[in-house]
Formats: structure tokens, C-alpha cells, sequence
């Protein structure tokens, strides 16, 4: 049991430290660029990543909040997975092959 204890606290901090730098990145990145890659602006990104990171830190520490932390999850997960890869490729200029 203290195994299976050891995992889900390891999947919690990785959570946590994935919305670290979902926020950090939407940070550092251009304003333009967002609207160049056809996605939300930069000060609603910010906002989506940071409050799925406080989500995910709050509920980490605070009790059964398991659905919160989940969604804080889900939202950084999208931000990283479909949004930053299109910033990245509006700001190298797309794909020259």
C-alpha cells in the first residue's frame, strides 16, 4: 500500500511540475503568436495554465480534491499538447520542407 502511496504522490508532483512549465512557457511567449497559430490569446492561456496549476497544487496538499486536480491536469495537458506545439511552429515560420 505505502508503494502504490509513493506512485500517485511521484504522478502529482510530475502534474504539478508539467503546469510549472505549461505557465513559464505561456509566459515567455509572443502575444502575436497566438493569434498567428489561430488559438486563444496569450492572457487567457496564462490564465488556463494558471489556475490548472493552482489547481493542482492546492488539491494536491488540500484534501479530496481529486476532480479539481484532474481538471487543472487536463487543462495544462491541452495547452501542451496542442497549443505550444503550434507556437512553436508559427515562430520558426512554419514547416519549409
Amino acid at each position: 500500500m505505502l508503494v502504490a502511496f509513493w506512485i500517485v504522490d511521484i504522478i502529482r508532483w510530475a502534474g504539478a511540475l508539467a503546469g510549472l512549465f505549461a505557465f513559464v512557457h505561456a509566459l515567455s511567449q509572443r502575444a502575436d503568436a497566438y493569434s498567428a497559430a489561430d488559438r486563444k490569446t496569450k492572457p487567457v492561456w496564462m490564465g488556463i495554465t494558471g489556475a490548472g496549476l493552482a489547481a493542482m497544487v492546492l488539491f494536491r496538499f488540500f484534501g479530496p480534491g481529486m476532480m479539481f486536480w484532474l481538471a487543472g491536469l487536463v487543462a495544462v495537458l491541452v495547452y501542451l499538447v496542442d497549443v505550444r506545439p503550434k507556437l512553436i511552429e508559427v515562430q520558426r515560420g512554419g514547416r519549409n520542407w
